[in-house]
C-alpha cells in the first residue's frame, strides 16, 4: 500500500536542513537564523537537491514566521520599552511612514491600486525586518548592550 507523506517529508527535510545548517552557522560565530534562512534556500525549488513540497511550502514558511514573531513577543518587556520610549516610539513611527511611502511607490510601479501598497507598505513591510534584526542581534548577545535595545523595544 502506498502512501504519500508530503507534509511530513517537507517538515522533516527542512527541519533537519536547518538544524545542520544552524549548528554551523553558531559554530562560525554567526546567528543560527542565518543558517535556517540559507535552509529556506536550499530547501524552496530553484537550487538543486531536496526540494520541498511546493504547495506545503509556503504554508510551512507562514509558519516559521509566525513563530518568529512568537519568539519575539516571548522577549517583549514593556518596562524596557518604555525606557527608550523617547527614541523607539518615533522610530517606529518614521519606519511605517517610510515603508508605508515605499509600499506606495512599488504600488505604483507594479500596476497595484493605491490601497494595496498602502496596505503592503504599512502592515506588510515594517513587522519582519524589525523581528528579524531583534532576533538577529539577541543570537549575538547584541540585544542587552545600551545602544541596541531601542530597536528590540
Amino acid at each position: 500500500m502506498h502512501h504519500a507523506t508530503p507534509l511530513i517529508t517537507t517538515i522533516v527535510g527542512g527541519l533537519v536542513l536547518a538544524f545542520i545548517l544552524g549548528m554551523i552557522a553558531n559554530k562560525l560565530r554567526i546567528s543560527p537564523l542565518v543558517g535556517y534562512l540559507l535552509a529556506g534556500v536550499l530547501a524552496g525549488p530553484f537550487t538543486p537537491g531536496f526540494v520541498a513540497d511546493t504547495k506545503l511550502a509556503p504554508e510551512l514558511a507562514e509558519l516559521g514566521v509566525i513563530l518568529l514573531m512568537f519568539g519575539v513577543g516571548l522577549h517583549f518587556s514593556l518596562k524596557d520599552l518604555m525606557a527608550v520610549k523617547s527614541i523607539a516610539i518615533p522610530g517606529a513611527v518614521a519606519q511605517i511612514a517610510v515603508a508605508t511611502l515605499l509600499g506606495m511607490a512599488l504600488s505604483a510601479v507594479l500596476g497595484w491600486s493605491l490601497m494595496t501598497g498602502i496596505v503592503f507598505g504599512s502592515v506588510c513591510l515594517p513587522p519582519v525586518p524589525s523581528s528579524c534584526c531583534a532576533r538577529l542581534r539577541s543570537g549575538n548577545s547584541l540585544i542587552a548592550s545600551a545602544d541596541k535595545s531601542p530597536s528590540a523595544g
